[in-house]
């Protein structure tokens, strides 16, 4: 299947880069915390950079250090992070310690430290890249699996989200879903339909079981969370959705769906947990009365709706106005999720 109306999506964003915002060192409430401790990952190939300097942990294993840090600011989340990168002597393990401080009068996020991980799921051909985020002091014990854009979990914005949402509390984990291909502005809109074919549903659903699975053995085996939620945006969206039709409520309590695309209405009788649905009323990529159909076939759903809103608005805020129903949508989220999982866990 298509996307029908794609191009105004491409439109909305060709200027955009998908690499990270220009860094301010300047920045005068900037504060050194502690380095934060190491946490191992699964093994994985990948990120191999000259290091810096070693640090040794005994015997023949080593974490090297590299000249990596970087600053960013983000305007929606009021934070300024700093992020520092190692991997191991043989390169099979990359983590990334994400410490973010919040602005002076801002009381928006209560966290002041998440840790990450950069992952290798699955086995053989099979694997595919994720990164975790985990609130460090404010961890509610809740897992969240986010479903990318079709820029994928590499990209800022995607990254700036799932940041923000472990910094409410949770344990978000991003696989990618395009095993290292999504799409990029750059690429002619006429490649566009070929590179949906190259992703395979089959492959997708896959990579999204194992991810769950292995959320499962990381929080709900330890007890620490009995349900999961899912997040998804656009292609994501789409995807979520068949992924609680197909759960049946055993691993996913809830879903949050913004603006999700390519969504068949026909699963909505299949989900068995609440799902809110985030879209605009200009989103042609996202019919609200699709969103509508799907609400009356999922028990406990809702849909929010944003006047004048088009796609994307909500993790990708494009003027003054969009960050304010942006803002609302991310609070219209926390409450769901909390409600949904949090209040129940």
């Amino acid at each position: 299947m298509a996307f029908t109306g794609a191009f105004s999506f491409f439109a909305r964003f060709s200027s955009k880069s998908p690499s990270t915002q220009p860094t301010n060192p300047e920045r005068p409430h900037i504060e050194k915390m502690a380095a934060p401790a190491v946490i191992v990952s699964a093994s994985s190939a990948a990120f191999s950079p000259s290091p810096k300097s070693f640090v040794s942990l005994g015997g023949n294993f080593k974490i090297s250090s590299f000249p990596t840090q970087r600053r960013r600011s983000s305007r929606k989340c009021n934070l300024y992070r700093e992020i520092y990168s190692y991997t191991t002597k043989k390169t099979i393990t990359k983590t990334l310690c994400c410490q973010l401080k919040v602005e002076e009068g801002i009381g928006d996020e209560a966290c002041e430290l998440v840790s990450g991980v950069d992952l290798i799921l699955g086995e053989g051909t099979d694997s595919f890249r994720a990164y975790l985020l985990k609130a460090v002091k404010n961890n509610n014990g809740t897992g969240l699996l986010i479903l990318s854009d079709i820029f994928g979990f590499a990209d800022s914005a995607t990254r700036d989200l799932a940041y923000r949402v472990a910094c409410s509390g949770y344990n978000v984990l991003v696989p990618d879903l395009f095993h290292g291909d999504p799409w990029t502005s750059e690429r002619s809109k006429d490649e566009f339909e070929l590179w949906v074919t190259r992703q395979s549903p089959e492959r997708l659903v896959k990579d999204i079981t194992t991810s769950a699975r292995w959320m499962v053995d990381e929080f709900l085996v330890a007890e620490i969370s009995k349900k999961l939620g899912i997040i998804g945006f656009c292609f994501g969206g789409g995807r979520l959705i068949e992924t609680l039709a197909g759960d049946s409520g055993l691993l996913f309590g809830t879903g949050v769906c913004f603006y999700g695309t390519r969504i068949d209405p026909s699963l909505a009788r299949k989900i068995n947990v609440p799902v809110l649905f985030v879209s605009g009323d200009d989103d042609p990529l996202c019919p609200v009365s699709v969103l509508h159909d799907m609400e009356k076939n999922i028990k406990n759903s809702k849909v929010l709706i944003y006047h004048g809103r088009g796609h994307g608005f909500a993790h990708r805020p494009e003027s003054p106005e969009e960050d304010e129903d942006a803002e609302d949508a991310f609070a219209q989220m926390k409450a769901w999720l909390h409600d949904c999982l949090v209040a129940l866990n």
